[in-house]
């Protein structure tokens, strides 16, 4: 039987996912947690197979409980079921050690495969994502210049972009705002960007903003 956790903020998407997982042949809904804290603490204490983790979460969000899963255990099966397309941040978070990246618009049925293919120790890739993987790999000059950005940066870029404050930004990655300002002028120089007025622009333009 394959245990899953599921860790989202949100107890409708929670319930919904418990009903598919109890009704396919040889997976389990073993738990959930409403956020990074209290899957990490969960995965201190037991085991388990499979991690169902949504990115857009408070307190930690899932690309820092990523990190720390993997840290933990570079062997951890993370599949990331997010609201955000694919071209927003499965590449940066397969790369972070993900096994998989699903939006929440995915049909149970392929949720169900991506979960049996995670948990023998395979990746599972959609045909979008590979293409994004391929792009990835290819010339510098495909490359958006957002990749040119830190995990940290690029989710600094998406907030300012989207019309927060540093303060605000701050506390909602529970940072500073010394290190918020830094994070914001290594993104300006990383990118040649000027001001936060043409950050916006950039990710207005490239379907950046935050939901």
């Amino acid at each position: 039987m394959i245990r899953v956790l599921v860790v989202d903020d949100h107890a409708i998407v929670r319930q919904g996912l418990r009903r598919i997982l109890e009704e396919a042949a040889g997976v389990s809904f073993g738990g959930e947690a409403a956020n990074g804290v209290e899957a990490l603490k969960m995965m201190r204490t037991e085991k388990w197979d499979v991690v169902l983790l949504d990115i857009s979460m408070p307190e930690k969000n899932g690309i820092d409980t990523l990190k720390q899963i993997m840290d933990g255990n570079k062997a951890a099966r993370v599949l990331i079921l997010s609201m955000y397309p694919e071209d927003q941040y499965a590449v940066r978070l397969m790369k972070a050690g993900a096994s998989g990246y699903l939006t929440k618009e995915t049909a149970p049925e392929q949720l169900i495969e991506a979960i049996r293919t995670v948990v023998v120790g395979k990746k599972y890739i959609s045909r979008t994502l590979a293409e994004l993987l391929l792009l990835e790999c290819g010339s510098d000059s495909g490359k958006s210049l957002h990749a040119l950005l830190s995990n940290r940066e690029y989710q600094v870029l998406r907030l300012i972009g989207s019309g927060k404050k540093v303060s605000e930004v701050a506390e909602t990655l529970s940072l500073s705002v010394k290190t918020v300002s830094t994070y914001r002028t290594h993104i300006l120089e990383k990118m040649k960007l000027r001001n936060n007025a043409e950050l916006t622009y950039y990710v207005m333009q490239n379907g950046l903003k935050e939901q």
